[in-house]
């Protein structure tokens, strides 16, 4: 079916559901765009500038977290400063709002979360504002990415505070070895999802020469 969004026809293209298997075909054409790098003292970073490079296929990963999540009575969905952002098109596809989790300082009208820790260090508290999330709101989380699960357990927490329920968390790449999702199911986040693991991401990036590891916390 399709839908009217800011003037534009939208197509809602329905997708089999072996097509948004974990690490299925799909998924591995898109891990085939996520090279790694040496990067933050981590040795496999992995790039979603690479597949971004490829807009069908983008768009293609963002629809399977569409067919993912159809039909699950989603009322809004929140995503993660900076990268999670990308994700916007989701909310589009699925014809639901769309809020913002950001640091500090960002946005006005809003409530902070205490601080957390991830893979690279630790952080302040995620804001949300205050009319993000409706009680008994059910709220899908998405980001690029869970390794420890430090963010979207802050982001839980935020959600929690306003009423909503967070009906699972959804990432493009779930790194399994540093359990996340066992963390995010003890916060409430009835577990994470994800399309694609670091078993099908086996592509190094390309080092050119002088290549200097100037990766900052974010």
């Amino acid at each position: 079916f399709q839908y009217w969004y800011c003037g534009f026809l939208v197509p809602v293209v329905a997708m089999a559901q072996e097509e948004y298997t974990p690490d299925g075909p799909l998924a591995q054409e898109i891990a085939a765009k996520l090279p790694y790098f040496p990067y933050k003292k981590i040795d496999r970073f992995y790039d979603i500038g690479g597949l971004l490079k490829h807009p069908e296929l983008f768009d293609k990963a963002c629809e399977a977290m569409a067919a993912r999540y159809k039909g699950q009575q989603i009322d809004a969905i929140g995503a993660f400063d900076a990268r999670g952002f990308l994700f916007t098109p989701v909310a589009i596809k699925l014809g639901v709002p769309f809020f913002m989790l950001r640091k500090g300082g960002k946005m006005p009208n809003a409530i902070s979360g205490k601080g957390y820790t991830t893979e690279y260090d630790t952080k302040d508290g995620l804001n949300i504002q205050r009319d993000a999330v409706k009680p008994n709101d059910r709220i899908l989380l998405i980001d690029d990415l869970i390794a420890t699960g430090g963010t979207l357990c802050a982001g839980i927490e935020l959600v929690q505070a306003l009423g909503g329920t967070v009906v699972e968390c959804a990432c493009l790449v779930e790194l399994k070895a540093l359990g996340g999702d066992a963390k995010v199911k003890a916060a409430g986040g009835n577990g994470c999802w994800a399309l694609v693991s670091e078993s099908v991401l086996t592509v190094q990036g390309e080092l050119v020469d002088g290549y200097v590891d100037d990766g900052e916390g974010h």
